[in-house]
């Protein structure tokens, strides 16, 4: 600590009307650390502590120590809740005198801070310290718990809530209870259904202006989150973080009942109603009940007869995205689904699921009236066709019904005279598979039916149960 070398006389020296001047601006005092000037020894003291770290004064409630005696009284009034400083717009109280004017800008629109790098402006220096780290990266605040890194005090704050399961904001209307203010605030408009944000676009409205921000994605098609290792792009930063779950194969989230894991939050909510039976969503036109509102708009395309999901190559429209999905692999050719017991593969998983079923012999599917099990849900319905004699299906030309679909369209090919099956040996045409098939062994050779009482074989079953009538006759 050094003291400027100007004696009174030199000081004294000048004019009498400048002295007055001078002497007020004058710093005598300079610190041998960083050069500063002061006017006033006991700044200068004040000053040296922030080089050398002592902090001699003393909270006695919380024991926090401080290096300046206005900071502890400034302090002092977080416990006694004294906010002597009063705006004059909103009436709004603080408990300092820096707080009262950096929220005067809120007022006045004054942003002097500015950022070097983006030229952004703040209100508050604070801020602007804060909003430097997204440039330089800097992470000064640690979790000691779990050692994760944060660029703003408050976002360490508020994160230390996860470890200890401080809840403090509540809610007045239902006493539910969150761990951070905006989290309460969204909650409220629950409460009061408000949703001051509105798309200009469609007119709907949203309670958060983020939501409204990612709805107007889908007005024009921007996908600013990209995967790094497909390159497959979104629209939403949490449906990116939800997509590289596939590549990493990570499951956060576990069902507590069955220890199912799911790699979105969203999957685990709807699984837990497979738990509790909750339907919460019900069809007005048919009542019944489902457990996601997404499913049921599904289902109301089946009274509607909506088809919103349009195939490019042929114009084929479906009433879900997946139904679209699984028919695009008819023109791709794509087969992801395979066999681990034969090796065919499938474009669809529910094609696998009942091809397995080929393989162990389940028939989960009964027939109430005669017993008999079936392999396919669809086979079961078509079979008990035969006992309702319910014949849906009805040929337009000439009135004739059927009571399967694909025997309607081969009954169609009599009036079309369209016959789509071609022998490859011989280009004779036919108008079911079946007959082709059979025409085939005609060139093969091949003749699957055989007879037990005397082994001869037919190429045709109505040839071998015509031949089998021989046998009766001669044993009668």
């Amino acid at each position: 600590m050094a003291t400027n070398s100007s004696s009174p006389d030199d000081v004294n020296s000048g004019s009498k009307g400048g002295s007055d001047s001078r002497l007020a601006t004058t710093k005598l005092y300079r610190c041998e650390e960083c050069s500063k000037q002061f006017s006033r020894l006991d700044h200068l003291k004040t000053h040296m502590r922030t080089h050398t770290g002592e902090k001699p004064y003393r909270c006695e409630e919380c024991s926090r120590q401080f290096s300046r005696l206005d900071h502890l009284k400034t302090h002092m009034q977080t416990h006694t809740g004294e906010k002597p400083y009063r705006c004059e717009e909103c009436s709004r109280q603080f408990s300092r005198l820096c707080d009262l004017k950096t929220h005067m800008r809120t007022h006045t629109g004054e942003k002097p801070y500015k950022c070097e790098e983006c030229s952004r402006q703040f209100s508050g220096l604070g801020a602007l310290k804060a909003h430097m780290r997204t440039h330089t990266g800097e992470k000064p605040y640690v979790c000691e718990e779990c050692s994760k890194q944060f660029s703003q005090l408050n976002n360490l704050k508020t994160h230390m809530r996860t470890h200890t399961g401080e809840k403090p904001y509540k809610c007045e209307e239902c006493s539910k209870h969150f761990s951070q203010i905006c989290a309460l605030k969204r909650h409220i408009s629950t409460h009061t259904g408000e949703k001051p944000y509105r798309c200009e676009e469609c007119s709907r409205q949203f309670s958060r202006l983020f939501i409204l921000k990612n709805h107007m994605r889908t007005h024009t098609g921007e996908k600013p989150y990209k995967c790094d290792e497909c390159s497959k792009q979104f629209s939403r930063l949490g449906h990116l973080k939800a997509h590289m779950r596939t590549h990493t194969g990570e499951k956060p989230y576990k069902c507590e009942e069955c220890s199912w894991q799911f790699s979105d939050p969203r999957n685990l909510k709807k699984h837990m109603q497979t738990h509790t039976g909750k339907k919460p969503y019900r069809c007005e036109e048919c009542s019944r009940q489902f457990s996601t509102q997404g499913n049921l708009k599904t289902h109301m395309r089946t009274h509607t007869g909506e088809k919103p999901y349009r195939c490019e190559e042929c114009s084929k429209p479906f009433s879900r995205i997946h139904h679209l999905k699984t028919h695009m692999r008819t023109h791709t050719g794509e087969k992801p689904y395979r066999c681990e017991d034969c090796s065919k593969q499938f474009s669809a998983l529910g094609a696998l699921k009942t091809h397995m079923r080929t393989h162990t012999g389940e028939k989960p599917y009964n027939c109430e009236e005669c017993s008999k099990h079936f392999s396919r849900l669809g086979d079961l319905k078509s079979h008990m066709r035969t006992h309702t004699g319910e014949k849906p299906y009805k040929c337009e030309e000439c009135s004739k019904q059927f009571s399967e679909l694909c025997n309607l369209k081969t009954h169609m090919r009599t009036h079309t005279g369209e016959k789509p099956y071609r022998c490859e040996e011989c280009s004779r045409q036919f108008s079911e598979r079946s007959t082709l098939k059979k025409h085939i062994r005609t060139h093969t050779g091949e003749k699957p039916y055989r007879c037990e009482e005397c082994s001869r074989q037919f190429s045709e079953l109505g040839s071998l149960k015509k031949h089998m009538r021989t046998h009766k006759w001669r044993k009668n």
